[in-house]
């Protein structure tokens, strides 16, 4: 019962009040934008970028590993062979003046440390965190392309919440008016599954069977073809919205997909209610963990960042910045707060609070006999058991837990750990 959304549905008070109006979303996405630090405007981005800009968004990210790390095969990595990551930056070929390009990404991709498909992990047995592994981007991101790898295979791209390497042939180069353009065309989709994906197009390949991830946005096509089908399709069983594509040549331009009637889209943001909260969380339940979107999956960021974006509501990639953003409705634990005064603090939270400890965030689902239950995307946890002894679950995946019972180590529970609360309402 406890994994179902009904039952913290039906617990909930007021369950489908309005949290956040559209119009107060809007107000605190325009301050996301403007004083979140970790964010990135790159429409305003100047016609030229300096070198030093370039290179300096490049080796915040692309950071010499200065510890061991070990290939799929368990095999250390070698110094030479970190030699040849570092040269593929190729960072004494950044121009001092270059003109500022932008692009938008066709596929889901994933965003790299380096320009390398390369998994490493910490040790020799680990197959879980991939420390090569920053992000992923969605289908219609726009990005502005700043760099090449040595090879030509891999982009340097800023997107609004992050900048890392991307396949190239994941992104398509445009004119910066077009891809904003298309960014706020209405009318429009939002994708509310955890994913979709367009129809099978054997006519078109581009976009067939590509997948949406959940807060998707696609404007709908404006014009039909003069046959009225969509990839030999008939457009009245479905969406049909505009999908970026690469062209041969690299460049960009846009085709009609369809998305089934029967996916789970809508037209237009969510309404951000307290009982929407709990089923769009719900639907990542169960999926695979994975560390910065790896596994076709997310994190415990990602998680709660495309739930609240199925509202429209915008946040900072990782929890770090999540977690002390000056945009968000923001409660500091002092480090010094008792565990009595923490357990109250616990206890007032409500459904859709985001509760941060250093390296992880879960959503607040409800409370059952004083005890707040939440929802997050995770690699294990631990408890105590009767016999005082710490046990370890593994759990790799969306999950449902108790926050009480949840420990650091033998001595310190989780809520111990606790240094911020956000919450997403006025």
């Amino acid at each position: 019962m406890h994994l179902a959304p009904a039952y913290w549905i039906a617990k909930a008070r007021q369950p489908d009040r309005v949290v956040m109006t559209p119009a107060a979303i809007a107000t605190q996405n325009l301050a996301m934008e403007t004083i979140e630090p970790s964010l990135h405007d790159i429409e305003s981005l100047p016609v030229t970028l300096e070198r030093e800009q370039v290179q300096a968004w490049i080796e915040s990210v692309s950071v010499r590993p200065t510890r061991a790390l070990y290939d799929e095969t368990g095999n250390e990595g070698s110094s030479r062979a970190i030699d040849r990551l570092v040269n593929a930056l190729d960072l004494n070929r950044i121009p001092q003046t270059q003109v500022t390009r932008y692009g938008m990404v066709v596929r889901r991709a994933s965003l790299r440390t380096f320009p390398t498909d390369l998994r490493v992990y910490n040790t020799p047995d680990d197959r879980n965190l991939d420390r090569f592994q920053e992000s992923a981007l969605f289908p219609g991101t726009p990005v502005a392309v700043v760099h090449e790898s040595r090879d030509r295979e891999w982009l340097f791209v800023v997107s609004q919440t992050y900048a890392a390497w991307i396949d190239k042939d994941a992104v398509a180069f445009g004119e910066k008016e077009e891809i904003f353009a298309h960014l706020r065309r209405a009318p429009y989709v939002v994708v509310t599954g955890a994913t979709v994906r367009t129809v099978h197009a054997r006519q078109e390949p581009r976009v067939s069977e590509v997948q949406l991830d959940m807060g998707v946005r696609l404007p709908l096509v404006q014009a039909l073809p003069e046959d009225g089908l969509v990839n030999g399709q008939h457009p009245y069983f479905g969406h049909a919205v505009d999908l970026p594509v690469r062209n041969d040549d690299g460049t960009l331009s846009f085709a009609p997909a369809l998305i089934p009637l029967s996916a789970d889209v809508a037209t237009g943001y969510l309404e951000m209610t307290r009982a929407n909260l709990l089923r769009q969380a719900f639907k990542f339940l169960g999926e695979r963990y994975g560390w910065g979107h790896s596994f076709n999956a997310r994190d415990c960021s990602g998680f709660v960042s495309e739930v609240y974006r199925s509202f429209g509501v915008l946040m900072p990639r990782n929890t770090r910045d999540q977690s002390v953003s000056p945009a968000l409705n923001r409660i500091e634990v002092d480090p010094g707060m008792s565990y009595d005064d923490r357990l109250e603090l616990v206890r007032k939270t409500e459904i859709g609070d985001l509760i941060y400890i250093p390296g992880h965030v879960m959503m607040v689902i409800g409370h059952e006999d004083g005890n707040p239950y939440v929802i997050h995307d995770t690699a294990g946890m631990s408890y105590q058991q009767a016999d005082g002894s710490l046990r370890r679950l593994t759990l790799q995946g969306v999950v449902v837990t108790p926050l009480l019972p949840m420990m650091s180590d033998e001595h310190r529970t989780t809520i111990e750990r606790i240094t911020n609360i956000q919450r997403i309402r006025p």
